[in-house]
């Protein structure tokens, strides 16, 4: 499974643009509001021990008292229920949370500690909530000119504010490629590459990864990534799948690639340590977070889980 994805949830792409419609659905008997705080979402456990959670959307007339200005607030769309707004209460006092905790029985938790802990339906609609509401609070400026921008289309476009620039912005992603690369040499043993970058948990292994650079093709990226990481040349590079990862603005673009040279060399600086593991060996590792003193796998929302044990189950096939 992939996280964050196939958002069942109908966008409104045109409506959007006009602005009385927008009202128009903030007021609707139905309207519902997920909350954020300094990218945290407003959420509640379902058990004393805190391994399951749920997230937690407003009645519109519970939170209206916390919009100040319409910057705070994004149109996300509209489900079977009814329309879907994100709230940024980053700043407001905690008089106020603590009023808006209390009646809602809630926290707000860092949706990457929880992701599979909740339902992956609210986990898609909390990740596109908080990557909207931080692409607005960091956009309050025109890159052009440098006036102050204003929120347009339900907060999926900023207009500078200058009449004389009147520049229109819109939310960026930014892609990037993750890629399993394998060692088939030894049919009866293939091998998987993973490593360690320095910002990475104790003992957490996953697969290489790295931004596209301007005028550079995906596959491109996959070899240069994985040469300047790890010293191997791949070879036989295959798209496998993608994953958006609003944390903060990216889309994750996975691959599968064959390594043509195996001897590891990496560059101390952005990994750590890499090595060949296989299947046998991967079984053993720890779940991510786990605090064991074993390799541990990536984290359970990642698209890097998600190329691990699709190599693994591939293994097993063959």
């Amino acid at each position: 499974m992939i996280y964050y994805r196939e958002l069942n949830l109908d966008r409104a792409s045109e409506p959007r643009k006009n602005a009385l419609w927008v009202e128009q659905q903030w007021t609707r008997q139905h309207c519902r509001v997920f909350v954020l705080h300094s990218d945290k979402s407003l959420m509640r456990w379902r058990d004393d021990d805190l391994t399951s959670a749920e997230a937690i959307h407003l009645p519109q007339s519970h939170v209206s008292h916390l919009v100040e200005e319409i910057e705070q607030l994004v149109f996300m769309g509209l489900d079977e229920h009814g329309p879907l707004f994100a709230l940024d209460v980053s700043h407001h006092s905690d008089e106020h949370l603590q009023s808006l905790l209390g009646a809602s029985d809630g926290d707000f938790i860092d949706l990457r500690d929880v992701a599979w802990q909740i339902d992956a339906q609210q986990a898609a609609q909390l990740a596109y909530a908080r990557g909207l509401l931080f692409w607005n609070r960091h956009h309050r400026f025109c890159g052009l000119c440098g006036s102050t921008t204003h929120s347009e289309y339900g907060g999926h476009m900023r207009r500078c504010g200058n009449s004389s620039c009147g520049r229109m912005h819109f939310p960026r992603t930014d892609p990037a490629v993750i890629m399993l690369v394998e060692d088939c040499s030894d049919p009866a043993r293939p091998r998987c590459l993973l490593a360690r970058n320095s910002r990475f948990p104790n003992r957490m292994m996953s697969t290489l990864a790295g931004f596209v650079d301007p005028l550079e093709s995906l596959e491109e990226t996959v070899e240069r990534e994985v040469f300047e990481e790890c010293g191997i040349r791949v070879d036989r590079i295959q798209y496998q799948a993608s994953q958006p990862w609003p944390f903060p603005s990216s889309i994750m673009l996975g691959f599968r690639a064959r390594a043509v040279t195996l001897d590891i060399v990496v560059d101390g600086v952005e990994i750590e340590e890499a090595h060949w593991f296989d299947a046998e060996q991967l079984r053993s590792f720890g779940e991510w977070g786990d605090g064991g003193d074993n390799y541990s796998l990536p984290r359970p929302d990642s698209i890097a889980r998600y190329l691990v044990e699709s190599w693994l189950q591939d293994v097993q096939k063959n």
